[in-house]
């Protein structure tokens, strides 16, 4: 078990305790705990990518259970958001939708002896993603903050449709093969 492979259990292992950390409203200053859950589990994302590429230390566990962890991590969190209120039912659809579609494709690309990379706007759709679900988490009662929640919740459901489109035009031929 290399350190990327570590990293990535250790953000499934982290989920339980965001989780945990969001309801349990009686633990003082829970939302800054979830916070501080989430943006570890959100490093380990970054870091065991940069480690494993730079030590070519690429794994078939790491390839398949990278991704799963990270769709584990938002889809949490976003389910956790439409419990409270904070993210309209159809984003998190649009979200969880395009997370699956994707997964499909690259199921079938993996059939086939091939491995697709994420592009840059799927990398822009997590990083925009991943800042909604800060904002969300932390909740600040300033009413400015409704805003940014509402930018940020905009702006990841339209890069999470453009980088859908994109990533079914650019492999498009994964779709004619398993046909």
């Amino acid at each position: 078990m290399n350190i990327p492979n570590k990293l990535t259990l250790l953000r499934v292992i982290l989920i339980p305790f965001f989780i945990a950390a969001m309801y349990i409203t009686q633990i003082p200053g829970n939302r800054y705990i979830a916070f501080a859950i989430f943006a570890i589990a959100s490093i380990t994302d970054a870091l065991d990518g940069y480690i494993a590429r730079r030590d070519k230390l690429i794994t078939d566990f790491g390839k398949f259970m990278d991704p799963l962890a990270d769709k584990l991590l938002v889809c949490s969190a976003l389910l956790i958001f439409v419990d409270f209120g904070l993210l309209p039912g159809i984003a998190a659809i649009i979200i969880i939708s395009r997370e699956f579609i994707i997964s499909g494709f690259r199921l079938a690309a993996l059939g086939k002896g091939r491995v697709i990379a994420a592009g840059w706007l799927g990398k822009i759709k997590t990083v925009l993603q991943m800042f909604m679900c800060f904002a969300m988490i932390l909740d600040l009662p300033f009413g400015f903050w409704t805003y940014v929640r509402l930018v940020l919740m905009i702006l990841a459901v339209a890069f999470t449709v453009i980088s859908l489109v994109d990533y079914i035009f650019k492999n498009a031929d994964v779709l004619k093969e398993a046909a």
